[in-house]
């Protein structure tokens, strides 16, 4: 039986089981005591919210390729008051040094009323004010979101993926994670 599991991961943790650093930093393995299940993606040391890990192979392939497409959608805190402009480019692609961004939906929210404390809290500078955008992309590249977000005039300050596909957080506080029994993943697209 194929174990697949959803994680809030906390800001600051390590998405790999282990590691060489003296003194350790945090790592799944200090949340996941389940063995042989591996990260399904990424989420960098830097960004906090959902992860997928599973025991399988194929579908953590499936899970991660950029071929699948498979939604992601984040909850972003940005420096500044975002303006339509930015957004627009956001949703049409943005010319990155490895390329335009396939087209993302960009949307400015509101701060997100089940947000959780940051440990440590994100710099907070009275005269630059902050806003929020709800971003969903179909790629994965490598800091995409904080460096789609830098390209426009507004970096990133929050990096929180909210949902994967059809898996979303559902509650999930930082270092909770629950089992996904409840649905196949490997027969979506």
């Amino acid at each position: 039986m194929m174990t697949t599991l959803a994680l809030n991961k906390p800001y600051g943790v390590l998405t790999q089981f282990t590691d060489r650093e003296e003194p350790p930093r945090l790592h799944l393995g200090d949340y996941i005591p389940i063995p042989g299940v591996y990260a399904a993606g990424r989420l960098d040391r830097d960004s906090e919210g959902l992860l997928l890990l599973t025991d399988n192979g194929a579908l953590q392939s499936r899970i991660s390729s950029p071929r699948h497409k498979w939604r992601k959608i984040y909850q972003v805190q940005v420096e500044g008051e975002v303006t339509t402009a930015a957004l627009e480019q956001l949703r049409l692609g943005v010319k990155l040094k490895d390329g335009v961004t396939l087209p993302a939906t960009a949307e400015q929210i509101t701060e997100p009323a089940d947000l959780w404390l940051r440990r440590p809290p994100v710099r907070y500078r009275a005269a630059i004010p902050t806003s929020w955008i709800q971003l969903t992309l179909h790629e994965g590249r490598n800091r995409q979101v904080r460096r789609m977000t830098a390209a426009v005039g507004f970096p990133t300050l929050r990096l929180i993926r909210i949902a994967i596909g059809p898996v979303a957080l559902d509650g999930l506080k930082p270092g909770q994670w629950r089992e996904l029994n409840e649905r196949p993943l490997w027969y979506l697209p």
